[in-house]
């Protein structure tokens, strides 16, 4: 938690950000307007705190994924929504903002821009309030993701953030927009949308993902930004590789002969990136191949923070096919 000459500079700081950050011009592009502001939230956020600004906007990130939007409503700045209990504290009915009364009443909610009052619709005062929370055991990235256990207290979350924090601080930025088809396109292949059909291997289930046949060695390529978070063999998917994206999505590239050799899990790879080769392994034990044709499964699942489930890939996979040919 800060001390009170660390919160005294708050005034300063915010003066600061007014005359230099870059979202306070007018900009042409909204979206990327958004990015900036955000961006220089986290920074001053990560000055006040010591808490990487990378963490914070991985949080961040996390929670605009499970936000239950209408269709019309306008994304917010900051999507981070600490539950009322949290923030006011057991007992204290009546929300007040005030936080010495949040703090007697065992309260989460921090003033994060210098006006006496922990406002949770105020974005500073959320991203401070955050930074606390993740910092409340320390301030290493140890710390923090003991942090991110006690808020969140479901290893999935608290492993999605840790990747997503991963690629910020790798590239150094929160907006990934590329894209890529996961084969190389100047090989020979085919596909169709099949996911949902029924496999009868290992039980009667249905095929959560769509098949692009190609031929043996055909090399397989990361189709997003994301963490490697599972490599190796699987009974029904053969050798594969599961990646870790920012937006909450699971990418499963399966029935792969080989893999790339600087693949390993924990790895960051961008779109386009080689992850290994076509093949026809799986429905066996280790090393089993030959039983159906050479292709790559790709599958995507999706969590909103409770379960994760599969959806169809096909119109994303048509989607960057035509994005790649289109810059090429």
């Amino acid at each position: 938690m800060l001390s009170w000459n660390n919160r005294t500079c708050l005034f300063v700081f915010s003066l600061c950000m007014l005359v230099f950050s870059p979202y306070i011009s007018a900009a042409e592009n909204v979206d990327e307007d958004i990015y900036q502001k955000r961006m220089a939230l986290y920074k001053k956020t990560e000055a006040l705190t010591q808490v990487p600004w990378y963490y914070i906007a991985a949080v961040d990130q996390y929670e605009r994924q499970v936000l239950d939007l209408d269709k019309d409503e306008e994304e917010p700045l900051i999507s981070i929504q600490v539950p009322p209990e949290v923030w006011f504290g057991p007992g204290n009915s009546s929300l007040v903002m005030d936080e010495f009364i949040i703090d007697f009443f065992n309260g989460k909610g921090k003033d994060g821009n210098g006006d006496r009052k922990a406002d949770p619709s105020d974005p500073d005062d959320v991203l401070y309030t955050m930074a606390n929370i993740l910092a409340e055991s320390g301030p290493t990235e140890d710390d923090i993701r003991i942090g991110l256990w006690n808020y969140y207290e479901r290893d999935l979350t608290v492993q999605t953030i840790k990747n997503t924090a991963k690629v910020f601080k790798e590239f150094n930025q929160i907006n990934f927009e590329d894209r890529s088809f996961p084969l190389d396109m100047d090989f020979n292949y085919t596909y169709n949308n099949n996911w949902g059909d029924r496999r009868g291997f290992g039980g009667v289930r249905i095929h959560e993902g769509s098949d692009i046949f190609a031929d043996y060695g055909t090399p397989v390529k990361s189709t997003t930004y994301g963490v490697v978070e599972l490599k190796g063999w699987n009974l029904y998917g053969g050798w594969r590789i599961g990646i870790r994206d920012i937006y909450n999505i699971y990418h499963y590239y399966a029935h792969l002969s080989s893999y790339n050799d600087d693949i390993i899990v924990g790895q960051v790879v961008k779109p386009g990136d080689i992850l290994g080769k076509v093949g026809s392994t799986g429905y066996g034990p280790p090393g089993t191949s030959g039983k159906f044709p050479p292709h790559l499964h790709y599958g995507m699942y999706k969590d909103n923070g409770e379960k994760e489930w599969s959806f169809d890939p096909y119109p994303y996979l048509s989607r960057w096919e035509r994005m790649e040919k289109e810059n090429n």
